[in-house]
């Protein structure tokens, strides 16, 4: 009778390690990525936004949100994890910083883009990944404007970035759909 009670107990604890394994090496990930700078015009790139895609579109949005929060939970504690970190601060003051309202905006559009893309082909991510966009360079733009005068905010916050942002976006989707095996099962293996 034993066995078999904790069969069923047995696989939710695998899968519960399975999960905090994926959510923890995404937090790692997901702060190399902030960390990589790519050469790009005009501005260097980082790998933020292909990371928070690919972990919404692979994972979907309970694991992608969790690494999220497992990242700003990290730099929340001083952890030096953010872009650009220690050198323009750490832990909350750099979370409140120019840059805080796009970290609340990757938050958001983990969590979008995890469930528009879930169950979709190749042109439905691409289309999740574009409206993941969204909320983070609208709540970026917003918190950006409490540091940068109205009229440089598309300059400084969102036109540099838009064409990195989207040849990242192509990446994640022709990666996934170019490995639809290893995406369905890192994805079954997260749930």
């Amino acid at each position: 009778m034993n066995r078999i009670a904790a069969g069923p107990l047995g696989s939710r604890l695998a899968l519960s390690a399975r999960s905090a394994l994926i959510i923890v090496a995404g937090a790692v990930l997901m702060t190399l990525a902030a960390k990589a700078q790519i050469p790009f015009w005009p501005v260097p790139m980082t790998l933020h936004t292909m990371a928070v895609m690919a972990f919404a579109v692979v994972f979907g949005p309970r694991i992608a949100v969790s690494i999220f929060l497992a990242y700003l939970s990290a730099g929340a504690m001083g952890l030096p994890v953010f872009s650009g970190s220690p050198e323009r601060g750490i832990g909350f003051s750099y979370m409140v910083g120019p840059t805080g309202g796009y970290l609340l905006g990757y938050l958001i559009a983990s969590w979008l883009v995890g469930v528009m893309a879930a169950g979709k082909g190749t042109s439905g991510r691409l289309v999740a990944m574009l409206a993941g966009m969204v909320p983070i360079y609208a709540i970026g733009l917003v918190w950006l404007a409490l540091y940068v005068p109205a009229g440089q905010l598309l300059a400084v916050g969102a036109l540099p970035f838009l064409l990195g942002d989207l040849a990242k976006i192509a990446v994640v989707a022709m990666t996934c759909a170019a490995l639809p095996a290893a995406v369905a099962r890192l994805r079954g293996q997260s749930e």
